[in-house]
């Protein structure tokens, strides 16, 4: 029977990859959560701690894989594999870059910014680029992508054409089944927000915040928190500019967009 790793990182990504591991049904599948595996690992809950390397993020998870019964190998330690799926090329694994790669795209992509064309450069790690190196590794067989225009722009940036397929990946391909939830809310604005703070890229909140309740001209406003920001302090900015709106810091994302007549946003898939 062959073993097959599955490397998650954030809950998006874990319930995608999870989704993928039900497709091999004939082979003996392990999976951990997102690591460096190397002296990196030191930054996983400090310099990294609002990351997919983060305890919050680890945990998770975690709880995910526990609850849907998985076998985990922590940082693929106690197994052999014959092959890896994982959700992000940015960090290679010392101990599985001898194993065959297929690479899997989770969402939308990162701006390309100075860190990214300090990347290119050869100036940077790619891990200090976040999710706009994707892909830029090369170090995998194939590498499955949302769309024809994901496609095109891994091209772009330098990703060989013939390690491209484009599949749709699984969290986002039925969004009508996100129809039918209980979320009681129905027909107003949703803000969601993101962790660029915390990934060290600046963000006015105030005016984010501000700009939402001018869009949602006087309908019902509902901000959704990221998982892997500052909850506390977001919650603070909300309650002080826009004390009015309701606040969610977790529940099913996509139920929230389901359910809403304006949808806003400056950076999440």
């Amino acid at each position: 029977m062959k073993k097959i790793l599955f490397i998650c990182g954030s809950l998006n990504q874990t319930t995608q990859l999870y989704q993928i591991s039900q497709h091999f049904n004939d082979c003996d599948c392990y999976f951990t959560p997102y690591y460096m595996g190397d002296w990196r690992d030191i930054l996983d809950d400090w310099a990294l701690k609002y990351t997919v390397l983060g305890p919050q993020q680890r945990s998770r998870t975690l709880t995910f894989l526990t609850h849907m019964g998985c076998q985990i190998d922590w940082k693929s330690l106690s197994q052999h594999y014959d092959f890896v799926f994982t959700c992000s090329d940015i960090v290679i694994q010392k101990n599985i870059r001898h194993i065959p790669m297929f690479l899997v795209q989770e969402g939308m992509t990162d701006p390309e910014k100075i860190r990214y064309r300090l990347v290119k450069l050869g100036l940077l790690p790619r891990y200090a680029a976040g999710s706009s190196v994707t892909g830029l590794s090369d170090h995998y067989q194939l590498f499955f992508v949302a769309s024809e225009g994901y496609k095109e722009l891994f091209i772009r940036k330098g990703v060989r054409p013939e390690k491209l397929h484009v599949t749709g990946i699984p969290n986002f391909d039925d969004f009508e089944k996100y129809r039918q939830n209980n979320f009681p809310h129905h027909h107003y604005a949703l803000a969601v927000t993101s962790n660029l703070r915390e990934c060290g890229e600046f963000e006015n909140r105030r005016e984010f915040i501000q700009r939402a309740k001018h869009i949602a001209d006087g309908r019902k406003l509902i901000f959704k928190l990221h998982p892997a920001e500052k909850i506390r302090r977001a919650t603070a900015e909300i309650r002080r500019w826009a004390p009015e709106a309701l606040i969610f810091s977790d529940g099913v994302t996509e139920h929230m967009v389901a359910n809403c007549d304006l949808f806003i946003t400056r950076q999440s898939s």
